[in-house]
């Protein structure tokens, strides 16, 4: 059985516009089936919206039609999670707090972030979900 983890967008748009590098690894593992990404529907229209953004695009080494079959094959790995209840950590940024409800609903192992800073410091915590960057999360594997 695969590790679910919570794919922040940032990782997800890093793997995107980067040829290589952890971002990337991340995704794969992913992919692969090592790691079983959680996804609700908030955070599924955060990629799609994020992931169309004129500035993404124009870094991003691939077509608009390749980013699709990508995110595509992503969310057929996904595992879709209703959130019945909202917990509110209240994050200094309240656009982040649907990852920690996500990650709870899911019993997340982590969610895997490049701001990890942004998602730390809540008022309600969970010391079970790890905040991980995807260098922490890929040496965790050894």
């Amino acid at each position: 059985m695969s590790t679910p983890i919570v794919v922040d967008t940032n990782v997800i748009i890093g793997a995107l516009i980067g040829k290589d590098g952890p971002n990337r690894a991340v995704l794969r593992h992913c992919l692969t089936g090592l790691f079983s990404p959680l996804i609700s529907n908030s955070l599924f229209l955060e990629y799609e919206a994020v992931s169309s953004r004129g500035s993404i695009l124009e870094r991003c080494p691939l077509p608009m039609s390749e980013i699709r079959e990508l995110l595509n094959a992503y969310y057929n790995v996904c595992q879709w999670i209703p959130i019945y209840y909202l917990w509110r950590p209240n994050l200094s940024d309240e656009n982040d707090n649907f990852l920690v409800e996500l990650a709870v609903a899911g019993n997340a192992f982590c969610i895997v972030t490049n701001n990890v800073n942004d998602l730390k410091g809540s008022e309600l915590t969970f010391p079970d979900i790890r905040i991980l960057r995807p260098t922490e999360l890929l040496a965790w594997l050894h």
